[in-house]
């Protein structure tokens, strides 16, 4: 039997419904009548960092190629009768997909038609057809895709830096493989990571906009094919604290020098959201477009208005990043590490911290009432083991002691990475 409960936000009022799908399927809904639009999530935990699982009756992990992940996301769009974007374009829909280090979700906007919409992803994603021709096909256009984003820079300055970062996470491996390792992929490979990670308990559907909870039910209840829990366990090589190494340039024919500086991090392996959200605080803090640090770097040309930081992360890897355009990067990150001493020796300053705090508060309020952000909120929280509407309530009750303790924890300097693309 499915089960249901109502999930309720605490500072707001606001709801969602949250049920146990008899066939195994994790389902949450977000009814917002009045809105036009409708935007689902159909997603498995699975992402490129998933290389070594096995399930209860295995007695050995299985290791996979890097980039398969990726591969399969590829893959599922084919079937045996048309490619998934035309079902959709004769709905009226836009549908798409994405591969992360952690997920895999197939997706669908629309402001008509939703329930046959449903039906077509719920379909199509349950219905694998990997044949050796269109895998060696496929093989060809991935490697494509990898050479492009090889030549990317800031796809480049991230992994340059990730791999300066970790020693053994596959984090630091490209999502979409290596050609060598793509080549390894066949289509009995594909089946078995699709039986592994799509099976339904591993996965979450994800729907917002103007719809019908029970419409949605109804639509889940004939179109899901139960399944039974086979126990899957995923693992990652140990991860040592240190970093590989502090700094790494490449140069590539940019217009303007980029970077992006880290700090490796303890990975978080309880109460994610809090973590991730005392981190993006005390980053704002830090960082933000109106501190002492900000304006002086700015007014002396050293950072433009690129300037930012950001939260990278998820299951075993957790960095907090800085980045830009700069022509002396080496600057920003004295001047960041120079900043976190500074405020380690003086603390935080309560006016500012309430202002930066009230600003984010601010804006996930807001995501309550986007239909695309809060669908995404609701998958995103619900495969790190936290609800919906925790980001709100969690940054409402944090304190500048909070953010100094990461501050003073995560943010030593002998965890700081450096990496830049400079112009030719």
């Amino acid at each position: 039997m499915s089960t249901r409960e109502i999930i309720t936000c605490r500072r707001t009022g606001d709801t969602c419904v949250y049920v146990k799908h008899k066939s195994g399927l994790d389902i949450l809904i977000r009814e917002m009548p009045g809105f036009s639009s409708v935007y689902a999530l159909f997603g498995t935990k699975y992402g490129s960092i998933n290389t070594t699982f096995k399930l209860a009756a295995d007695k050995e992990y299985t290791e996979v190629p890097n980039g398969i992940a990726h591969f399969l996301e590829h893959k599922l769009f084919e079937n045996e009768d048309c490619g998934v974007f035309e079902l959709f374009a004769r709905t009226g829909a836009q549908c798409n997909a994405y591969t992360s280090f952690d997920k895999t979700c197939y997706l669908f906007s629309c402001t008509k038609n939703y329930t046959e919409n449903l039906r077509i992803l719920l379909d199509f994603v349950q219905k694998p057809y990997f044949t050796k021709e269109n895998v060696d096909k496929e093989q060809g256009i991935i490697g494509q895709e990898i050479r492009m984003t090889n030549d990317n820079p800031e796809w480049r300055v991230l992994f340059n830096m990730l791999r300066c970062m970790y020693h053994n996470h596959p984090v630091q491996i490209d999502i979409a493989g290596t050609e060598e390792s793509i080549a390894q992929i066949d289509a009995d490979l594909l089946y078995k990571c699709y039986d592994t990670f799509y099976n339904l308990n591993n996965m979450t559907l994800s729907i917002a906009g103007n719809i019908s909870a029970e419409e949605v039910l109804a639509i889940c209840d004939e179109m899901l094919r139960p399944c039974a829990d086979k126990g899957l366990e995923t693992v990652f090589p140990d991860e040592p604290a240190d970093i590989v190494q502090a700094e790494i340039h490449e140069k590539q024919p940019v217009g303007a020098s980029i970077f992006q500086m880290g700090y490796k991090c303890a990975p978080c392996k309880e109460n994610f959201f809090k973590k991730e959200m005392t981190a993006t605080l005390a980053m704002s803090y830090i960082s933000d477009a109106s501190s002492d640090m900000y304006l002086r770097l700015l007014s002396e040309g050293i950072i433009n208005n690129t300037f930012g930081g950001e939260i990278f992360a998820g299951d075993g890897f957790f960095s907090a990043i800085f980045s830009g355009e700069s022509e002396s990067p080496e600057k920003v990150r004295d001047a960041v590490a120079a900043e976190v001493r500074r405020i380690l020796a003086e603390g935080i300053d309560e006016r500012v911290f309430s202002r930066i705090k009230k600003a984010l508060y601010g804006s996930y309020v807001r995501q309550l009432n986007n239909v695309t952000a809060f669908a995404s909120i609701m998958i995103n929280a619900h495969m790190a083991g936290c609800k919906p509407f925790d980001p709100v309530d969690i940054v409402s009750e944090l304190t500048s002691a909070d953010a100094l303790e990461f501050i003073r924890n995560e943010l030593t300097e002998d965890k700081i990475v450096l990496s830049v693309i400079e112009k030719m």
